[in-house]
């Protein structure tokens, strides 16, 4: 859990992610969560959908005393952000907004393009995006849009790979020379799989994830701001 001392009485932030089984991974959304919450002066809790603790529905059952608005840190839509997330906030304790997922948004390209650069791609090099996909027919398209937004912003070429779900897989897509950017916010098991497929296709690099990136918080900060202040026109808070 992540906390910064509130000094106004907006509602408190609680950033939610999938959750892994790989500490690294959770630890990116408990910073992401700090950061955050600094960014924008309010107290900030981490919560997870799956396999670490504390669950979102946990964090959202305790009593608080003030309003509550739900970040995910999920890049598309999927089963979760449709059901899971709308279950535990529809049961939270208090008015709870829940905001869109945060992909696709032109500062997570901006996040790739960084981490493409850092290591070491070259500007307009062929890039396949390797996102872990889902089965929701929604998110196919929405995955297209980032990488069409990362196209746009990396000055070149970018396919589209999945590691599941619907989707074409990195082995029919990945090039021989192809800079790999993972469009995957933590460390974890989709991160592995996505940088060994990757090379084992023939990719000349794979990207580092986005992970804690100022993008990144920006983009919550956003989310965030924009939902306090529907809940405070509403009266909610």
């Amino acid at each position: 859990m992540a906390t910064a001392s509130p000094s106004r009485t907006e509602a408190r932030l609680v950033v939610v992610a999938h959750g892994t089984r790989n500490p690294v991974g959770n630890h990116v959304a408990a910073r992401i969560a700090e950061l955050a919450g600094e960014r924008c002066g309010v107290q900030a809790d981490v919560a997870y959908v799956e396999l670490c603790e504390p669950l979102l529905g946990t964090v959202l059952a305790g009593t608080v005393e003030r309003s509550s608005v739900v970040v995910p840190l999920l890049l598309t839509t999927g089963y979760h952000v449709r059901v899971d997330l709308p279950d535990a906030v529809a049961s939270a304790y208090g008015p709870t907004s829940l905001t869109a997922p945060l992909g696709p948004d032109p500062l997570l390209a901006a996040a790739q393009v960084e981490r493409l650069v850092q290591a070491g791609a070259r500007r307009g090099q062929p890039v396949t995006m390797v996102a872990a996909g889902s089965n929701d027919p929604t998110a196919l398209p929405e995955l297209q849009r980032a990488a069409d937004l990362l196209s746009g912003a990396w000055g070149g070429p970018v396919r589209l790979a999945t590691l599941g779900g619907l989707g074409p897989r990195p082995e029919d897509v990945v090039r021989p020379g192809d800079a790999v950017s993972p469009y995957l916010l933590a460390a974890g098991f989709f991160a592995t799989r996505c940088a060994d497929g990757a090379r084992a296709a023939g990719a000349e690099m794979v990207a580092d994830v986005i992970g804690v990136h100022e993008r990144v918080i920006d983009l919550v900060a956003a989310r965030y701001r924009a939902a306090e202040l529907a809940l405070e026109l509403s009266g909610s808070r």
